[in-house]
């Protein structure tokens, strides 16, 4: 078994044939030439692995889906236009119309709108429960239910989740159990390590690295036995009406996952959501130097999250490494290597504060997008999860007086200097006309500075 960083580099790459290209090539085509009438045929008909049409599967998009199976240690991937199709897709492959899921409340503000308003619209009944109340869990299971569904580290508040908690009351109820592991990705946590059967992605995020490409990723960890309740899972266990007799379980099975086979020929063929060749040679690119970016944003993150937890204008930093996180014992359990960059913190003059704030800084881009290479901010009240009141947003876990950072590669000094200055405009838990904070020391590996607020 080679290691992370050979993986990423390497998995899914095949020998080079003329012009032996070093690099994974863009296979720009919308169509492909069949050797015969009968390989047209078996292709269509899933008796034979071909490239049928683009809206289905691109060679270069096939050689992402094996990397990222192989980072997560999972049996197949299917690559998308985007990481709400991933959600979409991961989810309408498991649940139809008059079925049910169970997912995490503290969820991305745009899966919210597609778990409540558009699965609603299809017939499919959501139940949001507090991701830290296994028994929540537990009694919102019903006869109908198909996934539990949750994210591994929360977007905005970097809550951690109880992966292998959840997993096991999916499990006790006979049902996958899906999780969003887009913050984490598989260099700080492999979700089939603790009990997850399906791994979806957002590869716009971190996995891309560089806010240049859309693109999403289903990862099916090969883990979940379809066949053990056939009755349930009439999609893998019943004939599928495509293709004849043919019944994807008894075909596929779990290795060659039954799972994404329907999602891929029913669900992405019929709905569309392909990923172009140019996005998904982008998307390789970044996974490249994964672990990389990962390592150094993880550490600024935590740098930063430290230094805005002394800050006088700020009254609360939802990181798990500050003191007092809630989420500090399941970091430690499920992020030995840190809990990602993504994290957001609360100012303590109120919403009235946020605009002047936000408005005020010189490295840090607002836009809605995390995972970049470039420092990101923005307001989630107002934006990403600007359709919820204020009720929603505090059992959500946050509020209009709350920031979301998504921190970059930039010099963490530059970063924490440039959020000081910001704050020093806004007023402090101690008030306007409150002293300057100390000097706060950064570490980052051996080199320490200092930034004033």
């Amino acid at each position: 078994m080679t290691g992370f960083a050979t993986t990423q580099i390497r998995a899914g790459a095949r020998p080079p044939v003329p012009p032996n290209p070093a690099v994974v090539p863009i296979y720009q085509t919308a169509a492909y030439e069949f050797e015969s009438w009968e390989a047209a045929r078996d292709i269509f008909a899933l008796r034979r692995q071909g490239n049928l049409y683009s809206r289905t599967g691109n060679p270069t998009q096939s050689v992402l889906e094996q990397r990222i199976a192989a980072l997560d240690g999972g049996v197949a991937a299917l690559a998308v236009a985007s990481g709400q199709a991933a959600v979409a897709i991961a989810l309408l492959a498991l649940a139809k119309s008059g079925e049910h899921i169970v997912a995490a409340r503290q969820l991305y503000g745009g899966t919210l709108d597609l778990l409540t308003d558009t699965f609603a619209d299809f017939g499919i009944e959501v139940t949001l429960v507090d991701q830290g109340d296994l028994d929540a869990w537990r009694r919102a299971i019903r006869p109908r239910t198909r996934a539990l569904f949750a994210e591994t580290i929360g977007n905005p508040t970097a809550t951690v989740l109880d992966v292998r908690g959840v997993a096991d009351i999916a499990h006790a109820a006979g049902v996958p159990f899906v999780v969003d592991n887009t913050v984490a990705t598989p260099a700080l946590l492999r979700p089939v390590e603790h009990g997850a059967d399906v791994a979806v992605y957002s590869a716009t995020k971190y996995l891309g690295g560089h806010g240049g490409s859309l693109g999403g990723l289903i990862v099916d960890l090969g883990t979940f036995d379809f066949g053990a309740a056939p009755g349930r899972w009439p999609q893998f266990t019943e004939p599928y009406p495509r293709v004849g007799d043919v019944v994807l379980w008894e075909r596929f099975g779990r290795d060659g996952s039954a799972f994404l086979v329907y999602a891929k020929t029913k669900l992405a063929h019929d709905l569309g959501p392909a990923l172009s060749p140019f996005n998904a040679h982008q998307l390789l690119l970044g996974i490249e130097t994964l672990d990389l970016r990962i390592a150094r944003q993880t550490a600024s993150a935590e740098a930063i999250a430290r230094a805005l937890d002394e800050h006088p204008a700020v009254s609360r930093v939802h990181h798990p490494s500050v003191a007092g996180s809630p989420h500090a014992e399941l970091a430690r359990r499920y992020l030995p290597r840190g809990a990602s960059a993504v994290f957001s913190f609360d100012l303590a003059a109120g919403p009235e504060a946020v605009p002047r704030f936000v408005d005020a800084l010189e490295h840090f881009t607002l836009a809605a997008n995390i995972g970049d290479a470039r420092s990101l901010v923005i307001h989630p009240a107002s934006t990403t999860h600007s359709h919820l009141r204020d009720g929603d947003l505090a059992l959500a876990g946050f509020s209009r007086s709350t920031v979301r950072l998504s921190i970059g590669l930039e010099d963490v000094a530059d970063l924490i200097g440039d959020l000081t200055r910001a704050l020093a405009l806004v007023p402090g838990r101690a008030g306007p006309d409150a002293p300057p904070a100390a000097p706060i020391p950064v570490a980052v590996g051996a080199a320490t500075t200092t930034e004033e607020h």
